[in-house]
């Protein structure tokens, strides 16, 4: 059967005939027979269609067919030669017997494959494949045999010839791909996805995607180019299955009678703010069968992707035995340059086998990492369905105990966590497993003393535990500091303008830094960890090998240490290292997906609405249109009741209003009408469709027109006629684009009464039988609500004909109504037609005598004011507190004076700029993304500035005595192993180990030293970034701040900043790490094998390119990801906003549709980048195991010069390969894709900047100005270099100490005349001069620390009181109290808890607006300069805050120039002059008597102001 002497002893081996004819035959044979069942039954239940039969088909099916002629025409050959009496041994008939029959099971899954639609078949491919291989080892041996016999049976000869040649065509044929199948998705889809037409070979090594590499190659992606989603990867098929899947699991859950008692008390519980403790508690009283009641949503998961995650399961462990065949092989090569005697032929074999190992375990790998990928993404996408789903049928009591956010974040964070955690779970059985054989072949290897390098690392494990936990305790300290940074930034960049005006941008800069320098300290400790992690986690393999080969050599003098033992151990170390680094990264994964899990599960376990609580019927002619009978309605289970035994019918097409004070279940009413309340008892009935308009309008983020046709079809006439009805005409005009105008998210760009309005026209347009109004006049102005009472709900409106219920306060519509409700306290007190309540005479009609009259004389004077009368309460308002009828009427007349406000005029005018501003913008933030391709060589220079050029140079040096360290000592280690053995023991091994532990110890320096010098360098220059940066937009002119929207200012001290500091360094580490790792191992190679340069170069040419190809594709698709991420989340958020609206109107099917388009838009650009990285991983891995092959060939061709300490090296090294290259294509594109952060950060020092802060040669005397004469001379001022003068040729002197008022309609102006002053825009032409000095020549700190203004809207910034009056600390507290008490603070102050130190919020908010105009004048009282501007504020500054700054500067100004811009008149009439302007020019100017009496501008305007 087998003789060892004929196959492996031999120059020429070769197998004997009864192997040949036995095991090479029943391999495939065995091989297709075991697959069949199984893969019979995924055909049958995969079924993806029919496909035609096709030559290529006919061709496969024919061969099969000839095939098993041939094997049984040896078979009735046999038969003969027996019929002739020549007996043979009897495999020549089983032979035959057996592969036939197999032939004909490969033809018929031929055809059942094409049947069940599969385009390229891997089971028949490896089955053609192995059959081939097979047979070529026969094919070669009959050859051999018939040149050195002379007989031969040449019938057999024959047919096997035919047989081999066939199974070659074979072959050839299966790797071509079927058509696809009939009726197909692929068919009508535009831009299908290649994968499932690709054939098998092209699957596996990912080759499909190639077609799209190129194109991204060529021009950047769009994301028209990326493919349609897989059936399989789409939304509408995997989230309905984990949401049966769930139901079904809750379903369980709910049906113990025992957990019904006490889940809503418990429901409650768990929703509070410590959430978890409640429930522990819970279950821990209640008894055990407790915990098998909760749906375990792990299990649902399970279930749903278990079956196709199982796949991965195989892969995983067939990869992890074929990573150690490496080790073996290697230890076979050595021992064969050991042997001298061994036949070349053994070298080759060895070889090929390891090339053959290394290629099978990529191919596995990446199928491996493919299909986690893959279940990663179908689990983020059923996970986020599932929540969307979910959140459209929970309760509202339920939605109150998450907030909004909340559960976005479920979706985005939870989501994501799932999809991270997909790739590593398998590592929990893999791990150990890894670890286990790897012990045990070392223990094979080396004995007992491998215990002493598992000891080391079970040593570092808890080591590296403890440092991560540090690592996060510092992670969570530096993000407090950061959001106290960027808060601060946020102000300083909301308040520029003040800044600017007082000069105060040092005070601030030193503030931010101060921040800046807490933070820079935490960061250096997490960089000394850092320093200590990579310390350990470079230096662990080195340790490891040192105390195993120390004790192994020390144990027994007999212990020889040579290449095989050396440098096996090795790559078995080097495969140990891997698992032990990734178990704690896993275990904290998994903790963090179970919180995940947790969070999931009561989210999806939350209450839902009962839709069968109300009855919603079609039309009949029964009693009314909306039937209440002795109704209790709570908002939960468990509330109490909040409306009470309510019974009211409305009959088809009556008009309904609804009336009560404040909180007596007017909304509750409508919401039970809706089904969003919990019906405890009754009947309820509304028949029809229903429309609903809610009390705060809910508008989408679409177009104005999509608001209102809400997923109908379009119907341009009925369109009109709503659009009209609704007053929405005028506001269609005026905005940019009429009703094809985009809205902003919550309807940023609408007034609070056009946003009511959009959502009235919904409701009108949507044309249903119900229609439910909760108050829609409240936000709109009173003749806007009449127009829309008249034309929509009123009795001549559109909607005449329905049935309406109208929730309102107007009174002057009530006498309208069929029937009036009265509700109080959640009952209906009293209800019949206005007549009818009055002539009751209860609480109503007193309510209406007493009002009616007060509304009756505001409608008849004309209404001027354009708002509604007081909007009142109506219902038994008679009672209740004047108090809180006040506060009603605030409320409302608050939410709809901004309509009213605004008059066309400005609105239009609003409108006008907000397309320029959104042109400016969006062309800024055009140009933040434009940066694509390459990354500038000059960036990494700039940033090894930043580091500082030696701190570089020096880590790069550092970097190099590393590797050159850990070279040499495995140099040192080879030729330790080739030292001659004497008696059985080796000379020198004190010696050897000691220079080996030298080197081992000066590389763990090295490495230590890289490591700090490259985080202290990032420190260094993340410090030097961000003060250039903060530097430089200080120094920025205001125009700068009024064109870059601030959010990408605050972006760049957050996002860009935060890059900087902590993910550029490390990734510099590994990048820097990963390329002397293969320049070192490439040197090793060249130092064994010099011919191997031939070969290198190439394929270091080869691998570049597929890097830059990959780069250059992946960047984009990585863009468009995070472009189609943030739509997800948006609608989701609308969604949560508008889902009672989305309820009313049955529109769920459509937004869950909605939701899924989005959500596989994001997954269609995140598919390919998934796949790309397999492309590329399998690319390279296979020029790393190119690397290997000629390694180990070149090896054997020299084998007789080479020892074999050296042919070890070489080809461990050489197996290390693979994974560095891999990894450092990852860090490379990682370095490119981050470094863009100092770009973007450099972009700014390049901005204009202001003139200088402080010119010594020309600074003014410290005293100056004395008087305070201010001259402009001939003074003209623009604001860009393109727009025309906004003041020009002014002429005026003002002598020190007048006081002069400034005055001129809207525009003429005024402010200019101060920027001018303060230089915040630099004179076009003419000069100021103050006090004899051009203010053009002095530094600006100069300028504006010298004069002073209060500003029209008082900024004050989050600190302390004092901070905010004297930021420099200039002053004493003396000063300090005296300027509050002049200007009226003092008792306010001392009474505050802190006094001085009292916090004040961002912007003030904890002060009145008028305390905070008092603390501005308080600033100008400190500061005492001789030059005072006055910019009146307009703000709601009350009469009294006005009266004490007027009298204050009289009294503490008076030797003072005070300048003031004036909105009220009364306040300059007793100025000595007054300037008016118009257009820019000075038109009058003198006192104001004088010029009362020249009847000009200024006597108009005092008219208009009632003055004269």
């Amino acid at each position: 059967f087998a003789d060892w002497n004929l196959t492996w002893h031999t120059e020429n081996p070769d197998f004997t005939p009864c192997f040949q004819n036995t095991v090479l035959v029943w391999i495939p044979c065995i091989y297709l027979w075991v697959c069949f069942p199984v893969y019979f039954l995924y055909l049958r239940c995969h079924d993806r269609g029919y496909i035609q039969m096709s030559n290529l088909n006919k061709a496969k099916t024919a061969l099969g067919l000839i095939l098993w002629i041939v094997c049984w025409a040896d078979l009735f050959y046999s038969f003969w030669e027996r019929s002739q009496n020549i007996f043979q041994a009897p495999f020549f008939l089983v032979r035959p017997t057996v592969l036939g029959i197999t032939m004909l099971l490969a033809t018929f899954l031929i055809q059942y494959e094409r049947i069940k639609g599969v385009q390229s078949s891997g089971v028949m491919t490896i089955f053609w494949l192995i059959s081939l291989l097979c047979a070529v080892v026969v094919f070669r041996s009959k050859i051999i045999n018939a040149l050195n016999t002379d007989e031969v049976d040449a019938f057999r000869y024959a047919t096997f010839c035919i047989y081999f040649i066939l199974l070659l065509v074979q072959l050839i044929l299966c790797c071509f791909p079927e058509r696809p199948p009939l009726f197909s998705e692929t068919v009508n889809d535009p831009n299908p996805c290649p994968e499932f037409s690709a054939s098998f070979l092209s699957r596996i090594t990912f080759w499909w995607i190639t077609g799209l590499m190129v194109q991204g190659y060529r021009r950047p992606l769009e994301a028209k180019d990326l493919w349609s989603l897989n059936k399989e990867d789409k939304s509408e098929e995997i989230v309905p299955g984990l949401a049966r899947n769930w139901a079904k699991e809750w379903a369980k859950t709910k049906r113990q009678p025992l957990n019904m008692l006490y889940s809503p008390k418990k429901q409650q519980k768990s929703s509070s703010s410590s959430g978890d403790v409640t429930e522990e508690a819970e279950a821990l009283i209640i008894k055990p069968s407790q915990k098998s009641s909760e749906a375990s949503l792990f299990k649902v998961l399970y279930k749903t992707f278990g079956p196709y995650f199982l796949m991965s399961f195989l892969f995983k462990a067939a990869h992890d035995l074929l990573m150690f065949a490496g080790p073996e092989i290697l230890k076979l090569l050595i021992n064969f340059v050991n042997n001298k005697a061994a036949p070349n032929w053994q070298g080759y074999f060895y070889t090929g086998l390891l090339f053959v190992c290394a290629c099978l375990q990529t191919l596995i790998l990446h199928q491996y990492f493919h299909i986690c990928f893959v279940t990663g993404m179908r689990l983020k996408t059923a996970i986020v369905g599932v929540i969307y789903r979910k959140a459209l049928v929970i309760t509202n009591s339920a939605r109150k105990t998450s907030t909004v956010g909340e559960i976005v974040n479920l979706m985005s964070v939870d989501a994501q966590r799932f999809m991270d955690l997909a790739t590593y779970i398998n590592m929990i059985w893999s791990a150990p497993l890894q670890v286990i054989l790897a012990l045990y072949l070392l223990w094979q290897n080396l004995g007992p003393s491998v215990l002493a390098g598992v000891a080391v690392m079970i040593l570092l494990v808890p080591i590296n535990a403890v440092m991560a936990m540090k690592t996060k305790t510092y992670q969570v300290a530096q993000m407090k500091s950061k959001d106290n940074r960027i808060k601060l930034m946020n102000e300083i960049l909301n308040g520029i303008k003040v800044l600017k005006l007082y000069a105060w941008e040092l005070a601030f800069r030193e503030k931010v830094l101060e921040i800046r320098q807490k933070e820079l300290k935490v960061l250096k400790k997490s960089a000394y960890l850092a320093a200590m992690a990579t310390f350990t986690w470079v230096c662990a393999p080195f340790l490891v090998a040192l105390s195993t080969f120390a004790v192994y050599v020390t144990i027994d003098k007999n212990n020889v240490l040579d290449a095989q033992k050396a440098f096996v151990s090795l790559a078995l170390f080097n495969i140990l290292r891997f698992p032990l680094n990734m178990l704690p990264m896993v275990i904290s994964s998994i903790v963090e997906a179970s919180v995940s899990l947790k969070r999931l599960r009561v989210f999806l376990s939350h209450e839902e609405l009962d839709p069968d609580s109300i009855i919603r019927g079609p039309i009949t002619d029964a009693e009314g249109c909306i039937v209440v009978k002795n109704a209790t309605f709570s908002w939960s289970k468990n509330d109490p009741p909040s409306l009470n035994s309510i019974n009211f019918t409305v009959p088809e097409g009556s008009l309904v209003a609804v009336v009560g004070q404040v909180g007596c279940g007017k909304s509750s009413l409508l919401s039970a009408l809706l089904g969003e309340m919990d019906k405890k008892e009754g009947y309820v009935v509304v028949k029809g469709s229903v429309a609903y308009v809610p009390q705060q309008a809910w508008v989408q983020n679409a177009t104005l027109e999509d608001n209102i046709i809400f997923g109908r079809e379009m119907n341009e006439s009925r369109y009109k006629r709503v659009i009209e009805a609704c007053a929405l005409l005028p506001d269609i005009e005026i905005l940019p684009t009429g009703d094809k105008t985009e809205i902003g998210e919550k309807g940023v760009n609408l007034s609070g009464g056009q946003k009511q309005r959009v959502s009235l026209a919904r409701a009108v347009y949507c044309n249903a039988d119900v229609y439910l109004f909760d108050d829609p006049l409240s936000a709109v102005d009173a003749h806007v609500g009449k127009h829309i009472f008249e034309k929509v709900i009123g009795p001549k409106g559109i909607l005449k004909n329905k049935t309406r219920v109208l929730v309102t306060h107007a009174i002057n519509y009530l006498p309208q109504m069929d029937t009036i409700l009265v509700m109080s306290d959640g009952e209906i007190s009293e209800m019949g037609s206005y007549q009818e309540l009055l002539k009751q005479d209860g609480a109503f009609a007193e309510f209406l005598r007493t009002y009616a009259n007060a509304e009756q004389s505001v409608e008849n004077s004309g209404n001027p004011s354009g708002k509604e009368g007081k909007p009142i309460e109506n219902g038994a308002l008679v009672n209740e507190a004047p108090g809180k009828l006040m506060h009603r009427q605030l409320s409302n007349s608050s939410t709809y004076s901004r309509d009213t406000g605004k008059t066309q005029h400005q609105s239009s005018t609003a409108e006008l700029q907000k397309p320029l501003a959104e042109k400016n913008s969006w062309k800024l933030t055009e140009a933040d993304t434009a940066k694509t391709g390459r990354v500038k060589a000059t960036v990494y220079w700039d940033y090894m500035k930043a580091i500082g050029l030696f701190i570089s140079f020096l880590s790069i040096f550092l970097f190099m005595c590393n590797h050159i360290a850990s070279l040499a000592s495995n140099y040192w280690l080879s030729l330790w192993t080739d030292d001659p053995v004497i008696n059985g023991t080796q000379q020198y091994t004190n010696v050897r180990l000691g220079v080996y532990g030298a080197l081992g110890i000066s590389q763990g320096i090295a490495v230590f030293g890289y490591s700090m010098v490259v985080s202290i360098g990032g420190i260094f220059a993340s410090r030097h970034l961000h003060l250039n940066l903060l530097h430089n937009v200080l120094r920025s002119p205001m125009s700068f701040f009024e064109r870059t929207p601030s959010g990408n200012l605050v972006n760049r001290f957050s996002k860009e900043i935060d890059t900087i500091d902590s993910t550029i360094p490390p990734i510099i580490k590994m990048f820097m790490g990963s390329t002397f790792n293969v320049i070192g191992a490439c040197i090793i190679i060249l130092l064994a094998t010099p011919i191997a340069a031939v070969i290198i170069p190439p394929l270091g040419l080869v691998y570049l390119f597929v890097q830059r190809f990959y780069v250059a594709t992946s960047r984009q698709l990585k863009r468009l990801e995070s472009v189609s991420r943030s739509p997800v989340y948006s609608h989701f958020n609308e969604t949560l906003l508008g889902v009672s609206v989305i309820r009313a109107f049955e529109e769920q099917k459509r937004f869950i549709k909605q939701n899924d388009v989005k959500v596989d838009e994001n997954q269609k650009a995140y598919y390919p980048s998934i796949v790309a990285n397999r492309w590329l991983a399998v690319r390279l891995e296979y020029v790393g195991n190119c690397i290997v092959l000629f390694a180990a060939l070149f090896a054997v061709i020299a084998r007789n010069k080479l020892s074999a300490g050296l042919v070890g090296l070489s080809v461990s090294y050489s197996l290390q390969i693979t994974a560095y290259l891999n990894w450092l294509v990852r860090m490379s594109s990682e370095l490119e894709t981050n470094i863009v952060a100092v770009e973007r950060v450099k972009e700014y020092a390049e901005m204009e900047k202001e003139a200088e802060w402080s010119i010594e040669q020309t600074a003014p005397a410290s005293t100056w100005p004395k008087e305070g004469k201010v001259e402009f001379r001939g003074y003209g001022l623009r604001y860009r270099e393109d727009l025309d003068l906004v003041l020009k040729n002014i002429n005026v002197t003002i002598n020190g100490g007048e006081k002069i008022g400034i005055v001129g309609r809207t525009g003429a102006g005024k402010s200019s005349l101060t920027l001018g002053l303060f230089r915040i825009n630099e004179a076009a032409e003419g000069e100021i001069i103050i006090d004899g000095i051009n203010i053009a020549k002095i530094g600006l700190h100069d300028l504006r620390f010298k004069i002073t203004i209060i500003p029209q809207d008082p900024i004050l910034f989050s600190g302390s009181l004092r901070m905010n009056l004297d930021p420099f600390d200039q002053h004493s507290d003396e000063d300090i109290w005296r300027s509050l008490e002049l200007a009226h603070l003092k008792n306010f102050v001392s009474s505050l808890p802190d006094k001085l130190n009292h916090e004040c919020a961002e912007g003030g908010e904890n002060l009145s607006v008028g305390q905070r105009q008092l603390v501005c004048l308080a600033r100008a009282l400190l500061r005492k300069s001789k030059i005072l501007v006055l910019d009146e504020a307009t703000a709601a500054v009350d009469l009294e805050t006005d009266k004490l700054i007027q009298s204050t500067i009289k009294s503490q100004f008076e030797e003072c120039t005070v300048l003031t811009i004036a909105h009220r008149l009364n306040t300059i009439m007793d100025y000595t002059r007054v300037l008016v302007l118009d257009r820019g020019e000075v038109v009058e100017c003198g006192s104001p008597d004088h010029l009362l009496q020249e009847k000009g501008i200024f006597y108009s305007m005092a008219k208009d102001s009632g003055l004269v």
